[in-house]
């Protein structure tokens, strides 16, 4: 007879499920066995829970099906937390399974005691304590499907004796995603036409909920005459083949987006949950297209929610828009785009001599490098600014990062997870130096895994975005100092081929030399500390904050450094 370990594994390879991520441990004996004796399931082994966690959640938004981990019980399922929670705010299907102590020990304070059903439920969609066989494989198959359905975390919690008992049923049921074809209803569709058409100007913000929409989404742009602004996570889906995209808002957008939007007196937003109030105009009737009805009005004060997906929704609404004759709206935001992108590629040219390298210039020449289907995955922080200003979309590539959750060190672990998925495509991991010191082990996990993932990191020897926020907000920077080793010299010493870069004479070959090589490799790039990420519009007390931080700083006897943010971004400045 069959186990229950057994037969989850027979499940997941009815499922087409053909690998796990995770470490082993003694709770976890029965499942990895029942792995070893099947043997068409890959156990993909990472360096910490946490990094198996952000490769399922990479590997799952990469291929859009269910990915699966796995943790030991006590700490192995505490440090999948934050990887789940990237999970599950990012909207992508993932299974975890979660070992528990013995069944009777648990209430005890046992050796490694926790109570993970209550620990995991903030950060699923779907989690349930498996207390005896019986349960099997019926809560399996509802997990599954809670995962797939609703684009989320699943978490079966499943104490190590019970995965060593027999199931009651050996059957493996397959979980296929049903397809809805969601729109509002044709009154709703006809409020939202008399909107839309009594509006003069019109701006469409678009996120994530884009995907698959884009030429939809165009065409309806186009009837509006309305520019197309978008929030980080709707980059990938609507920016490339796109004559009316005005470039992304928010702290990490452009001016153009920012003023597209508050030039608005219609704003509709298509798919997004751009949280940041204060990028919303205040004065503009607001319409928004959700698939999912709680998300609507979440963000902003709402003239009009619809729930729909977004692709049929927009084909529903398009027949009843009259066309708008006049263009000025849409001209004006488009060309005052070319204008802010025209002034963020002067940007990104080479410093002279021994100064520090322009991170801007380091994401171009990744850019103009990277294969067209590239898969680019970006830390938190400074690289994400980067990521978002300069890599280029094209329908093809793809942009992975922890956009919602907002979690250091997530490019190297979503780059494990998105080179897994699809090992001949290229993976390019945009790293921090902060981000990859904090998960530096995993670079092992590329050698182990013969993963080709080329990892660059932006080495400014600081916490350089928490810097920028200091600085805002009118503090001295403190406790924000790294002192790194030389990122490709330990690189080197695991085993991967890697280059450092100190001036911008170097880097084209040192960036065409690491895409090239056959096999995982590092590029370290020494970037300038005080690069200024500017932010579209530019507040009062943003102002108010840079002023305060340099009469601290100049009092607190660290003048230099103002001497050093003005020599780094002079050209920004004037």
């Amino acid at each position: 007879m069959a186990t229950i370990a057994e037969n989850i594994v027979r499940t997941l390879r009815a499922n087409r499920i053909d690998r796990v991520y995770g470490i082993p441990g003694d709770s976890l004996n029965g499942f990895t066995d029942a792995l070893r004796k099947d043997g068409t399931i890959r156990w993909l082994h990472v360096r910490h829970e946490e990094s198996a966690a952000f490769a399922a959640a990479a590997d799952a938004a990469i291929t859009g099906d269910l990915a699966v981990v796995a943790g030991s019980c006590g700490p192995g399922n505490l440090h999948l937390i934050n990887g789940l929670f990237d999970a599950n705010r990012s909207r992508v299907p993932v299974l975890a399974i979660a070992a528990h102590i013995p069944t009777q020990e648990i209430g005890t304070g046992y050796f490694q005691e926790t109570h993970p059903q209550e620990l995991f439920r903030e950060c699923s969609v779907y989690v349930e304590y498996v207390a005896d066989p019986v349960q099997m494989p019926r809560l399996l198959e509802i997990a599954m499907r809670a995962a797939i359905e609703q684009r989320g975390v699943a978490v079966l919690v499943i104490p190590g004796d019970v995965a060593l008992a027999e199931v009651p049923a050996n059957r493996a049921t397959v979980i296929e995603r049903a397809r809805p074809v969601v729109t509002p209803s044709p009154s709703e569709l006809e409020k939202a036409a008399e909107l839309l058409n009594a509006a003069k100007n019109v701006t469409i913000l678009a996120g994530a909920g884009v995907e698959g929409a884009h030429d939809e989404v165009v065409a309806l742009a186009d009837r509006l005459g309305a520019p197309i602004v978008h929030a980080l996570r709707g980059k990938e889906f609507i920016e490339h083949d796109n004559p009316f995209d005005v470039g992304m808002t928010g702290l990490l957008g452009f001016a153009s987006g920012y003023r597209a939007m508050e030039s608005a007196d219609t704003l509709l937003v298509l798919g997004s949950d751009f949280p940041y109030e204060q990028f919303y105009p205040d004065h503009a009737t607001t319409i928004q297209v959700d698939i999912r009805g709680s998300q609507l009005g979440k963000r902003h004060p709402l003239d009009l929610g619809l729930v729909g997906d977004v692709g049929a929704t927009t084909n529903a609404l398009l027949p009843r828009i009259a066309e708008k004759t006049d263009r000025s709206h849409v001209e004006d935001a488009v060309a005052h785009y070319r204008k802010t992108r025209a002034r963020l590629d002067e940007l990104a040219v080479p410093t002279k001599g021994k100064n520090p390298i322009h991170p801007q210039y380091l994401a171009r020449l990744l850019d103009e490098a990277a294969a067209d289907d590239a898969v680019f995955t970006a830390d938190v922080g400074s690289p994400t600014v980067w990521a978002a200003r300069y890599l280029t979309m094209n329908g093809r590539r793809r942009l992975i990062g922890s956009f919602t959750h907002g979690s250091m060190a997530n490019a190297l672990l979503h780059g494990i997870g998105a080179q897994t998925a699809q090992p001949d495509r290229q993976v390019i991991a945009l790293a921090g130096d902060g981000g990859l010191a904090m998960m530096l082990g995993e670079l092992i996990t590329l050698t182990q895994n013969a993963l080709p993932v080329k990892t660059v990191v932006v080495n400014n020897s600081s916490l350089n975005f928490v810097e920028l926020e200091m600085k805002a907000a009118g503090f001295v920077t403190y406790a924000t100092d790294l002192e790194n080793p030389n990122f490709a010299a330990v690189a080197e010493a695991l085993g991967i081929f890697a280059r450092r870069v100190e001036r911008s004479e170097d880097l084209p070959d040192a960036v065409a030399e690491v895409l090239a090589h056959d096999g995982p490799a590092l590029l370290d790039v020494v970037t300038e500390r005080q690069e200024l990420s500017m932010p579209p519009a530019v507040t009062a007390e943003q102002v108010k904050g840079f002023a305060l931080y340099a009469i601290r700083t100049v009092m607190s006897g660290r003048g230099d450094e103002l001497l050093d943010l003005a020599r780094a971004n002079w050209r920004q400045l004037f």
